[in-house]
């Protein structure tokens, strides 16, 4: 008479167990999730920095009158660090588009066409350490914004990206991106 096989042994499980938890913990280093929320943290960073640009852009070549004055250097944490080293930089925290937002003082609904942007973004973290921050030069209608990213994937980008702050990602209209 045959004996069937109804179920697993108790060691069988056991080694499949086993088994799962090494592939679990092999896939969780290879892949780190901390490393990985930290880039998708900074792709909205780029993506937030290159809309503002593309907003001033457009309303530095559109709008009726210029604002490119009174810029000293703001950011929306709503505290006073700045990355410019020169001028303060006034406690604003507000995303508005209607020059009372951290990109102040310029009224991006002036542009031809109305704002590109319904709000300025804010950054993921937004504390003390990471936000963006806005700065221009009324002499020269040039301006500048900065972030801080955090991955160590974008590195090489903040300090190849032609400004003068190798821990800050700059972009702007203003050729050394040096405001």
């Amino acid at each position: 008479m045959k004996k069937s096989l109804k179920g697993f042994t108790l060691l069988e499980l056991l080694i499949v167990i086993g088994i799962l938890a090494i592939l679990a913990t092999t896939v969780t280093l290879v892949l780190n999730p901390a490393e990985m929320l930290k880039q998708a943290r900074d792709s909205q960073r780029l993506g937030d920095l290159r809309s503002v640009h593309a907003a001033i852009s457009m309303y530095a070549a559109t709008a009726t009158s210029t604002e490119f004055t009174s810029c000293s250097g703001c950011n929306n944490t709503g505290t006073t660090t700045s990355p410019f080293s020169a001028g303060p930089c006034t406690q604003n925290a507000s995303t508005t588009v209607d020059g009372t937002g951290w990109a102040s003082p310029l009224d991006l609904r002036k542009t031809s066409g109305g704002a590109a942007l319904s709000k300025l973004p804010s950054d993921p973290s937004n504390g003390s350490t990471y936000f963006y921050a806005f700065k221009c030069d009324a002499t020269n209608s040039t301006w500048e914004i900065n972030g801080v990213l955090e991955s160590a994937k974008y590195n090489d980008m903040m300090s190849k990206d032609g400004g003068n702050k190798a821990d800050y990602y700059e972009i702007g209209s203003d050729p050394d991106l040096n405001l």
